[in-house]
């Protein structure tokens, strides 16, 4: 089937309007995705939005009193979940075609359609009318539409109100891992996500590269995180730890000591692996005995067994949940204590050393910020300083220590002094994009 070959928004509205009690619900949608699949590859974007308006929009102005517009007449008899779960794909199915052709303004035009003043003006000659408006208010009006606000929002002006804009990455890897949501809607947030990602470690890079040459010009590449002229220093203090002792080196060493080690065994190795190196010892101490008693607890059942990859990963990703959200809702006290105290890149280099031996946990840990993000959104950025100071390290040191980009410390002069304190003033940072063999 074609695109050719189907009608019409206007002529696919009379056929699902006359047809719609023949018609077998799933039918109607696979027509209806095929169609939208088809004319997104084959028709320019401003007629793919007029198709989509004529299902989904057009018509809800009317005065019949008998009259069901658009796609509607498929899920009238009491399927307004259905209707939802329809528009959401049909979004998405569009979405992802645009993503990968780069027609992101288009993108924009599509979520902006649902701010129509037509939606909310109620018809009082015809109840059918308002119950289709409803359904399509309650969509407006639900995370299925924040959701899909997030693909536009790097057009939109960010709301002063709303800090969360700022790490939009990992609410989308939330919605790429949620299964209830369409493979469109998981592939388009992927997407998104990756895209945003490597945009930061980008700007970032240019940025760090830009502010030590007294030749070029800061405004060209602009900070991208919001720690300001701080955020030199604290790059320098996470590359500071090179050589035999760079938590790379370490992590290597953890895996190849802890291969065929019984669960019990890897939980001992894993509590030294992650707090040896606390440089506070008062916090070192509290945090590694509330830890403990979480770890020792869990699986306990599985504990003479020798750990599997399976059982490797799903540990990484239990040890992550203790640190951040244990439910995926509310704060883990881990989480509260550390940065309650103050130690946001305490916290950072821990989960950093779980994602250094387990590359597959990684994806788990960014949908458990994602889900403190969440948490937190009710507070004002004032609020939740805190949380915030700790995403941004946070993104810092995970685009310092991505694949694809190596960044070293060169000392520039020698120190006048014999301060065993070291000067970081001395010191440049460097970064370049590895090779594949570099990798």
């Amino acid at each position: 089937m074609t695109a050719n070959s189907l009608p019409s928004s206007q002529g696919y509205q009379h056929f699902v309007t006359s047809n719609s009690r023949q018609l077998n619900v799933e039918i109607a949608q696979e027509r209806v995705y095929s169609f939208l699949a088809d004319i997104v590859k084959q028709s320019p974007p401003e007629d793919v939005l007029r198709e989509f308006k004529g299902l989904f929009i057009d018509g809800l102005d009317s005065l019949s009193s008998d009259y069901v517009p658009g796609i509607y007449g498929i899920f009238f008899d009491d399927k307004e979940q259905e209707f939802r779960n329809t528009l959401k794909r049909c979004c998405y199915i569009i979405i992802n075609n645009w993503e990968t052709n780069r027609k992101y303004k288009y993108i924009q035009e599509l979520v902006n359609l649902f701010t129509t003043s037509n939606l909310i003006t109620e018809t009082i000659n015809s109840s059918i009318i308002n119950i289709c408006k409803s359904w399509l208010d309650s969509f407006i009006k639900s995370n299925d539409y924040q959701e899909l606000k997030l693909f536009a929002a790097r057009y939109n002006e960010p709301d002063k109100n709303c800090w969360t804009h700022r790490y939009t990455s990992y609410l989308l890897v939330a919605q790429s891992l949620n299964e209830t949501n369409s493979k469109e809607q998981q592939e388009a947030a992927k997407k998104l996500s990756k895209q945003i990602k490597d945009k930061f470690k980008f700007e970032l890079a240019m940025y760090i590269a830009r502010c030590q040459s007294a030749a070029s010009s800061t405004t060209r590449y602009k900070n991208p995180s919001i720690l300001g002229d701080n955020v030199l220093h604290l790059i320098k203090v996470i590359v500071l730890r090179k050589g035999v002792f760079s938590h790379n080196n370490i992590a290597n060493i953890f895996v190849q000591q802890t291969k065929n080690q019984s669960l019990e065994e890897f939980k001992e190795s894993i509590i030294k692996y992650l707090f040896f190196s606390v440089e506070d010892q008062e916090l070192a101490k509290s945090l590694k005995q509330q830890f403990v008693e979480k770890l020792s607890s869990w699986k306990t059942e599985h504990n003479e067994e020798v750990i599997t990859k399976e059982f490797f990963l799903r540990t990484c990703n239990r040890v992550i949940d203790f640190l951040t959200t244990e439910h995926g809702k509310e704060p883990s006290s881990l989480f509260l204590l550390l940065l309650s105290q103050g130690n946001p890149l305490t916290l950072v280099i821990i989960l950093l050393k779980i994602i250094l031996i387990c590359r597959n946990s990684r994806i788990h840990l960014e949908a458990r910020i994602a889900h403190l993000i969440y948490y937190y959104e009710k507070y004002s950025a004032d609020e939740c300083k805190w949380v915030i100071n700790f995403i941004e390290i946070f993104n810092i040191t995970f685009a310092i220590y991505a694949d694809n980009v190596e960044y070293n410390l060169i000392k520039m002069k020698e120190d006048q002094n014999c301060n065993p304190q070291l000067n970081l003033d001395s010191y440049r940072v460097f970064s370049q994009l590895k090779t594949n063999s570099q990798k």
